[in-house]
């Protein structure tokens, strides 16, 4: 699979489907592969370029800190260009989420439509759970696998099956994210400025989508964040947490085709 050069990191990336353009951006730690189940609904439709931000997966920690969020939306028009476009819809969950505001705030022109998934205007805007506050900064310390256990009451629902939890985890291990790198990602989370301030001047049609019951980033982000989008549609379904597209399927899915198939 091929790799792009951009600021330090050699930044991986895939190219899948047939369509129009679709820049898919994962969140805090996670590989670019933990989109394995949307892919399927996507691919039929759209050319999908997923990337393993710096610091996780193929890509690892590479560049020297700090990874902030415009530094990672910089990879992510990087990877853009790479595979061969100028301008794409742009689908961003959790951290990723931050980095698709990011990117379409300072590079209009390049986002068509916006999908915003399970995020948060960052900031003093964040509304956060201290609980799971306290988990992101202390992943850094465990292993991987430590980590993604320890994670799981955050960001499934409850009545999520453990079959399903675990076949996103081993997704998730078999490319795993170095602890340096998921350090070096969430501090440049904590210490992003923010977007609310800003959100009223995006331009591109945008869809936000977000689990009732996430624990991680609370649903509260999501529907102020819609609150101040010129024209944004806002979807929360209901008994799903932060992987929402795991927790409830296929509401994730009629939310996502009802948006980008419109």
């Amino acid at each position: 699979m091929p790799t792009v050069h951009h600021d330090g990191a050699d930044l991986f990336y895939v190219v899948e489907g047939t369509g129009p353009p679709l820049l898919l951006i994962m969140g805090l730690g996670y590989p670019s592969d933990v989109w394995w189940r949307v892919l399927p609904w996507l691919t039929p439709h759209f050319t999908t370029i997923r990337f393993d931000n710096r610091g996780v997966g193929r890509t690892g920690p590479g560049a020297e800190p700090p990874y902030t969020v415009e530094r990672m939306s910089g990879d992510a028009l990087c990877v853009l260009g790479a595979a061969g476009f100028e301008h794409a819809t742009v689908f961003g969950v959790s951290m990723g989420g931050t980095i698709a505001q990011e990117l379409a705030l300072r590079r209009p022109e390049v986002v068509d439509r916006l999908l915003l998934g399970c995020t948060h205007p960052g900031g003093t805007d964040v509304v956060i759970d201290e609980e799971a506050m306290a988990l992101v900064r202390s992943r850094g310390a465990m292993t991987p696998d430590e980590a993604a256990e320890a994670a799981v009451d955050f960001v499934y629902a409850p009545g999520t099956s453990r079959a399903d939890i675990d076949a996103d985890l081993a997704v998730r291990a078999a490319n795993p994210t170095d602890p340096a790198g998921y350090a070096a990602q969430a501090q440049g989370s904590l210490e992003w400025a923010g977007s609310m301030s800003r959100l009223g001047r995006l331009a591109a049609p945008t869809l936000l989508v977000h689990g009732e019951v996430d624990r991680l980033v609370p649903a509260e982000n999501s529907c102020r964040m819609a609150a101040v989008i010129p024209g944004a549609r806002l979807e929360v379904i209901p008994d799903a947490s932060h992987i929402f597209w795991t927790d409830q399927p296929q509401a994730a899915r009629e939310a996502i085709e009802s948006f980008l198939l419109d």
